[in-house]
């Protein structure tokens, strides 16, 4: 799995005209999955994710973890993080199928809110609109195959 993590002040996904998911302060997690990926890493990355410190204490470090400044999570399914980009045009055949990608996303889903946070999301193979404030910006890049 794939994920690029932005703390963020606040976002949102809108489909189709609609607001569909919006939190404040937390992180947007953009997830890929590849065809690889099992269960156990899903679980994995989401209490990595979750537990992460990079929110600032009173010392301005980077010292506090999602739940220590009350923090939810926007998760949006981005397949296009496993994109072969070795032409102009990227090709898609390194990432998960729907039917192993979308079981998958909604395990990692559920690890997230199963660690005690709120955790909003769109809507897997949609077109979605998504619109966030970052926050300092801190954005991490995340892989299971080198975790």
């Amino acid at each position: 799995m794939k994920a690029v993590v932005t703390r963020v002040s606040e976002a949102s996904v809108t489909i189709e005209g609609a607001v569909r998911g919006s939190i404040g302060k937390g992180y947007l997690v953009l997830l890929g999955v590849g065809p690889e990926d099992t269960e156990a890493e899903a679980i994995r990355l989401a209490r990595k994710i979750c537990n992460l410190r990079v929110f600032e204490d009173e010392a301005g470090k980077m010292n506090l973890d999602l739940n220590a400044v009350g923090g939810e999570l926007l998760i949006i399914s981005q397949f296009t993080l496993y994109a072969d980009l070795g032409g102009r045009r990227p090709g898609f055949s390194h990432a998960a199928k729907p039917d192993q990608a979308i079981p998958l996303y909604e395990k990692f889903k559920a690890a997230c809110a199963s660690e005690g946070f709120h955790v909003e999301c769109g809507e897997f193979g949609a077109d979605m609109k998504v619109a966030s404030v970052n926050d300092g910006p801190v954005t991490l890049i995340f892989d299971t195959a080198v975790l």
